[in-house]
């Protein structure tokens, strides 16, 4: 029962495509070559009908016969129409092929081969332009998971070992009163706090790093006018100084991610600045791109040391996390920067501090490297 139930299956499914096509092109041959026969056998009857009197008639036959011609010609008709429409499907369908072939091959190994797919701009180039936008998006979300994976079991490690080392000195304590299981439980809350800020921001990283989904239009003085009047009491408490000039920067992008991105280039400015400091704020247009600039005092950064500040949990110096931060800010400036196209220029400020803008294009393209 078995064997024929496969004979089934394989006749009540679809014939492959080139099949398919080589019955359609060698259809429309065949019913054109038909046409034509047609008419000319109407036309060459309607002739006979008129023909002038006296014309001597077709001698008559005296029984059946059978022309093999236009039976051979048919059959040659036939065969030289299905020849060509399997050639010409095969053809047709040859880079597909090579298209199917490739992106399994790319889906089986690593993600970092594209599709090199050469010849004019048709349907099946631009498929081949999506297939690689896909790959890139794909690769792109596994490096972000692998990234956040790794991250995250890193740096969550040493609070989650402090947090279980101060509970547990505080059970074992056999004289422990209210008082102090009350500050074991908040330095635990803090513990856990601490935390809780580390996976927001190493969520935020790993979104930045997989790509934008959403395109709204966006004005960065908006976003920034609002990121200020929230970092207010932040600045009053460490006595820096917020000088802003927003004049109206449109473009398009995630208003989350370009939000964080300049939540995190204004927390970087405020951590790392002296006491009464000052941050310098401003946002610009031109006709091709939006800018924000963010420049604040501090203390002086070797350029050596810049490429490293982007990186996570790293900044300069020796520490490797900040000390009221999660060493994370910039890597987030970075990953949504690159995440929307825009360019981002890092520069250390003579007198101390540092100075970094952000270019974003006022329509969605991508910079490329």
């Amino acid at each position: 029962m078995r064997p024929v139930k496969n004979v089934m299956s394989l006749l009540r499914r679809r014939p492959i495509l080139r099949v398919q096509l080589t019955l359609l092109y060698s259809g429309l041959a065949l019913g054109l070559l038909a046409a034509v026969l047609l008419a000319t056998n109407l036309l060459y009857g309607h002739s006979e009908q008129r023909a002038p009197a006296g014309t001597p008639a077709a001698p008559a036959t005296g029984g059946r016969t059978f022309d093999v011609g236009p039976a051979a010609i048919g059959l040659g008709a036939v065969a030289i129409a299905m020849a060509g429409a399997w050639w010409l499907a095969g053809r047709f369908l040859r880079p597909l092929r090579v298209i199917t072939t490739t992106a399994q091959e790319i889906s089986a190994t690593n993600l970092d081969r594209r599709l090199d797919l050469t010849g004019p701009a048709d349907e099946l180039t631009d498929l081949s332009r999506t297939l690689n936008d896909l790959f890139g998006r794909l690769q792109a979300a596994f490096e972000a998971q692998r990234h956040f994976v790794a991250n995250a079991s890193h740096e969550l490690r040493t609070p989650l070992a402090g947090q279980r080392t101060l509970l547990q000195v505080a059970l074992a304590d056999p004289a422990a009163d209210t008082e102090s299981l009350r500050a074991a439980c908040e330095e635990a809350l803090q513990l856990g706090d601490q935390q809780e800020r580390l996976i927001e921001a190493l969520l935020t990283l790993a979104t930045g790093e997989r790509g934008v989904e959403r395109w709204d239009p966006i004005d960065l003085a908006e976003i920034t006018q609002g990121v200020i009047s929230g970092h207010r009491r932040e600045a009053d408490r460490r006595g820096i100084r917020i000088d802003a000039g927003l004049a109206p920067a449109p473009t398009v992008g995630d208003p989350r991610l370009v939000t964080s991105l300049i939540a995190n280039l204004l927390d970087n400015a405020l951590h790392h600045n002296i006491a009464r400091g000052h941050v310098t704020v401003s946002t610009t247009s031109s006709t091709e791109h939006a800018n924000i600039a963010i420049s604040n005092t501090g203390p002086s950064i070797p350029r050596q040391d810049l490429e490293r500040l982007f990186r996570p949990f790293h900044q300069a110096g020796a520490e490797r996390v900040h000390r009221d931060g999660h060493g994370l800010g910039l890597a987030i400036v970075l990953a949504i920067a690159k995440a929307h196209g825009a360019r981002l220029a890092a520069h250390p400020r003579s007198e101390g501090g540092l100075t970094v803008e952000v270019s974003f294009r006022l329509k969605r393209k991508s910079y490329r490297d």
